[in-house]
């Protein structure tokens, strides 16, 4: 299997079956290696870039909007807007109040909804985005970081933005030309279900894509999601399929390379959970019986899931980059299959 292209939901948009990440720039990552990034992904078919209104990532008031701006003068310096498909998010409940010019929390309300698109299109010096996706939701959920397989009843935790003022205000922008299509992003199946139960009861816009955490470790997807995104034509854009590097085994038996985001910012804890390592172990000790590198094995499984629109790749070296798209090439056999399940049946989803 290599790169393909399918449509997004049920939209006319065409994407390649790997999206370029772009959250370390403007962070770990310069403006001309973000660039070169462009360049190279460009070159090898990948034209659909995900980024978002809060990166870089780790959040903070002095990189926030930088991943942005740096895609805008990439577009302006190149003058190709048009051969590339741009997805961003706006930020959903969380207390980071340096994204919203009054100082408030961010919430997705009407208001906050039309001053972060504005600011969005101005960093990336385009009228327009092709995507533009609920970056997590306004609830109280089991959020990042969160063990996604033991539930906790969060009702009344939160004063939350009902999801009908949402999508109404998702509905003036895209009715404003701002926006083509909506997606969601760490959303749950009941948020996705009622999503397109307003769209089809209301006359709203529907959502096109669900992007979610999917990886080796991390399948929960599978366990309601899945059954969504195929039967409503509305497919997984997968991130994190290496675990934020987990899974490349770079962090192996305790290693911590320079340069890396743990070693950078130690912000990785979700990854050190309980049977994690064994999980890990077991994925490298298949990698390496197949011949290949542990990443590739990781990003070829995401690859090749039905569900499935794109995997969302992300790296800090072109190295890194090329390895990751030369993954689309390897084939996940039967027997290979057979194998990832039997150590999923014993190591299921230890990371979220």
């Amino acid at each position: 299997m290599s790169i393909s292209y399918r449509k997004l939901g049920r939209t006319d948009l065409t994407i390649p079956s790997l999206t370029l990440g772009t959250m370390t720039w403007g962070d770990q990552n310069t403006e001309a290696e973000g660039h070169a990034q462009l360049d190279y992904a460009l070159e090898r078919g990948i034209n659909f870039l995900d980024t978002a209104e809060m990166y870089s990532v780790p959040p903070k008031p002095e990189t926030q909007g930088s991943t942005e701006r740096i895609i805008g003068n990439w577009l302006k310096d190149r003058g190709n807007r048009d051969k590339v498909l741009i997805a961003t998010k706006v930020s959903g409940r969380s207390p980071n109040n340096w994204l919203r010019d009054d100082g408030s929390s961010t919430t997705l309300t009407r208001k906050q909804i039309h001053e972060a698109i504005d600011k969005s299109l101005a960093r990336l010096q385009t009228d327009y985005v092709d995507l533009y996706q609920i970056h997590y939701p306004d609830r109280a959920f089991a959020n990042f970081g969160s063990n996604h397989t033991i539930f906790r009843d969060r009702r009344g935790t939160v004063d939350e933005v009902p999801i009908e003022e949402t999508l109404s205000a998702l509905d003036e922008v895209v009715k404003a030309g701002k926006v083509r299509y909506i997606g969601l992003s760490n959303e749950t199946p009941w948020g996705v279900s009622r999503y397109l139960h307003l769209a089809e009861t209301r006359g709203q816009p529907r959502v096109q894509s669900i992007q979610n955490a999917y990886s080796l470790t991390n399948r929960t997807f599978e366990l309601g999601l899945a059954e969504i995104a195929l039967r409503e034509d509305v497919p997984l854009l997968a991130y994190s399929a290496l675990a934020q590097g987990y899974l490349s085994g770079k962090y192996r038996d305790g290693a911590l390379p320079e340069g890396s985001r743990k070693r950078l910012y130690d912000r990785l804890q979700r990854y050190q959970t309980p049977g994690a390592d064994a999980a890990f172990n077991a994925y490298f000790d298949l990698a390496r019986d197949l011949g290949i590198e542990p990443a590739q094995l990781a990003i070829a499984f995401a690859h090749t899931r039905p569900f499935l629109a794109s995997v969302i790749i992300g790296a800090s070296t072109i190295a890194q980059l090329k390895a990751d798209i030369d993954a689309a090439e390897i084939a996940i056999t039967p027997e290979i299959e057979e194998r990832i399940n039997a150590i999923h049946l014993l190591n299921s989803n230890p990371t979220p």
